[in-house]
């Protein structure tokens, strides 16, 4: 079965013949979980710094999102990021490019999640960040290139316009932080730049251009 499409309305459109009621709900599940998506992305950052300060007392700012596996938000970390892959998994799109898309992406997370990069292995640690790497690259490519079709016999309306300079701009944003967290960690991982958290701040940057790309996808963000 194919997914939604984006119409000149903006509305996904399920294939197949269906009654109102029906075609009423599947969007409404659709747009749902597009924002769902979003609301984890942007969240998970924020939620980790904020439980580990609050609930467990503050073990300082991590070098990485990806370190708060060492502390005790462990457990919030690992959910978090098997929700993300559990909702990409579930996710259906423009066509079946959308939802390969989704379980490649929903396989990274949980490969993030289940290769932790504190491990005493390094072997570990190497596939950690190839993992991370191409979930990041991955969410660039919905932002980029599957977000921003629209259907052939469909002209865009002047919000889906503005929906897709926010779906490149988001793209691109996920793309210069997996640029500048390769160039930290190749010249300046033992500069005195690493007592800020740069690569920290460049994941969470890029998280929270995933989240906003999936809310607007969602249409919480420039509805029809």
């Amino acid at each position: 079965m194919s997914g939604p499409s984006e119409s000149t309305s903006g509305a996904p459109q399920p294939a197949g013949e269906r009654d109102a009621s029906s075609t009423d709900g599947l969007v409404i599940s659709y747009l749902t979980l597009r924002k769902a998506i979003g609301v984890i992305g942007v969240a998970l950052p924020v939620v980790l710094v904020a439980g580990d300060l609050i609930v467990f007392g503050g073990h300082g700012l991590q070098p990485t999102i990806s370190d708060y596996y060492g502390t005790p938000m462990r457990d919030v970390f690992v959910g978090l990021l098997f929700a993300i892959g559990l909702f990409l998994f579930s996710y259906r799109g423009f066509d079946w490019r959308d939802e390969v898309a989704g379980k490649i992406a929903c396989a990274f997370a949980v490969g993030v999640a289940l290769f932790p990069t504190t491990s005493a292995l390094a072997w570990v640690r190497g596939v950690h960040i190839a993992l991370a790497a191409a979930l990041f690259l991955t969410l660039s490519v919905f932002s980029l290139f599957l977000f921003t079709r629209t259907a052939p016999t469909s002209r865009p309306t002047p919000q889906k316009v503005k929906r897709n300079r926010v779906y490149r701009l988001c793209g691109v944003i996920i793309l210069a932080c997996i640029a500048g967290i390769a160039i930290d960690a190749a010249f300046l991982e033992h500069s005195a730049l690493a007592e800020l958290r740069p690569i920290f701040w460049l994941e969470t940057i890029a998280l929270w251009a995933f989240g906003f790309s999936w809310l607007t996808k969602g249409q919480f963000l420039l509805q029809d």
